[in-house]
């Protein structure tokens, strides 16, 4: 049967999915909750609303948002990655090592952003070879890559104030006063929202996350789908990975711990179910937006640290509640 053939029920779905008023009402109420905290916080505080700490907020999720960018289209797939911060790190020390060996800092990307991408589909490959679930194949590797980064460096950070200025200026640069980091994620972030909402081809992802054996009898190869996916993934940690080396000029074996957890809170948040089938990379981005906000208005206030994580992870927790209860009532119906 013809992989581009799909019976006119499922072939609406993605589209549904996709733009449907659920998933624009969700973006419009998180965009509100970001205004309102925002206006909050210019009483709380004369600092919240300067171009110095708006300029820090976005720069602290702009590269952390390129992962949540494949996060996001992996649990719409059905699948989850605890592994993106531990790839990230690995990229940073591929690149470092690559780089002080004496290879250009160009090409040492490229070889950490493909590495990443074998690490996707070694994880793809357990998942659609073997049968094991996202989670358990991205949680061995998550261990295993994070050792290779403290192997690779014997646990020292690896310092790379030699890097060339070309090189750091994707990282530290800026072109009419904005930073190249934030113009390069605007850029991924629009053309994957894009992509998503508009392309015939990513409606496999839609499909697939919907429901695989409906899409699997349409003749999806949903294997396929899912593996791809897993790859892109990594590889956009892989990305991430290497601008943190650029706008850093080090590399650090420990770096990236617990990133995973934010780009899933942030994917939750934005609308995305966990159960695959919808999403938004707008809507994760706008969740990472808001937990940026909750952050740096959290670090104004003078909160502890150790609070800071207590009310992010209840934040998480009513958004993967709601979620949960959404599902629920679309069983009921």
């Amino acid at each position: 049967m013809s992989e581009t053939i799909a019976p006119p029920a499922l072939a609406a779905a993605p589209r549904a999915k996709a733009g449907a008023s659920p998933i624009k009402l969700r973006e419009a109420g998180l965009l509100l909750i970001i205004v309102a905290l925002c206006v909050v916080m210019s009483f709380a505080s004369e600092y919240f609303l300067t171009w110095d700490n708006v300029r820090a907020m976005l720069l602290s999720f702009s590269i952390e948002g390129i992962v949540v960018v494949g996060m996001t289209v992996l649990l719409i797939v059905g699948g989850i990655d605890l592994s993106v911060g531990s790839v990230v790190c690995l990229a940073m020390v591929i690149t470092g090592k690559l780089f002080l060996l004496g290879l250009d800092p160009w090409t040492s990307g490229l070889v950490a952003i493909g590495c990443s991408a074998l690490i996707g589909a070694m994880i793809g490959g357990c998942v659609t070879g073997i049968g094991l679930s996202h989670f358990i194949a991205s949680l061995a590797f998550m261990v295993i890559v994070r050792g290779m980064s403290l192997a690779l460096t014997q646990g020292t950070p690896q310092s790379l104030f030699s890097l060339p200025p070309e090189f750091k200026f994707i990282g530290q640069g800026a072109l009419g006063g904005i930073p190249v980091v934030i113009i390069i994620f605007a850029l991924i972030v629009g053309a994957s929202d894009f992509a998503l909402r508009r392309a015939a081809l990513l409606r496999k992802v839609f499909y697939t996350g919907s429901n695989e054996k409906a899409a699997l009898y349409s003749g999806i190869r949903t294997g396929h789908v899912k593996f791809w996916v897993t790859v892109l993934c990594s590889a956009m940690a892989g990305l991430a990975g290497v601008i943190y080396t650029a706008r850093f000029g080090a590399a650090t074996p420990t770096f990236g711990i617990g990133m995973e957890l934010n780009a899933i809170a942030a994917v939750v948040i934005g609308g995305a179910s966990l159960k695959g089938g919808s999403g938004t990379v707008l809507g994760a981005v706008l969740g990472l937006a808001l937990l940026s906000v909750v952050s740096s208005s959290l670090i104004l206030l003078d909160v502890s640290p150790y609070w800071q994580d207590v009310i992010k992870g209840l934040i998480l927790l009513v958004a993967v509640t709601v979620d949960h209860l959404l599902n629920v009532k679309k069983i009921l119906r």
